[in-house]
């Protein structure tokens, strides 16, 4: 299932696995730092979205790995088709096929910027919430 990226595009209709929601809601409720969910089909053509989290230290980055793997698995039976990154949990790179989940660290987060990178993707809503205060921990 697939569902509508938000500012709705009336020249392209652009859609994301509704798994890559239910990661982006994993990784917030782990304290996932900034999660953003991006529409890459018409993009990059090779996968419909970008889950982009990041953590505070190495083991929230293993934290929101396992939560993530977890959920997903719970929501569809879904595994990853591989994981590259756990060795130094800097940025951990999760395949799902259509689509991806980036789990940086704090620090490596800034220095390959994909959201800016990849700015003419549109954002998608996967949250009623309002975004959490950024933590001083």
């Amino acid at each position: 299932m697939t569902v509508p990226a938000e500012p709705a595009d009336t020249e392209t209709d652009h859609r994301v696995p509704s798994d890559a929601l239910h990661a982006a809601r994993a990784a917030d409720e782990k304290l996932g730092e900034n999660t953003v969910v991006l529409a890459m089909g018409h993009l990059l053509g090779v996968t419909d979205a970008f889950v982009i989290t990041h953590g505070k230290n190495t083991r929230q980055v293993r934290t929101l790995v396992d939560e993530i793997e977890r959920r997903v698995k719970e929501v569809s039976g879904r595994s990853p088709h591989a994981v590259e990154g756990l060795r130094d949990l800097h940025w951990v790179l999760m395949d799902y096929g259509d689509f991806l989940v980036h789990i940086f660290h704090e620090e490596t987060r800034p220095y390959y910027d994909l959201e800016h990178l990849w700015g003419d993707a549109p954002r998608v809503t996967w949250s009623d919430s309002a975004p959490r205060p950024p933590s001083d921990a």
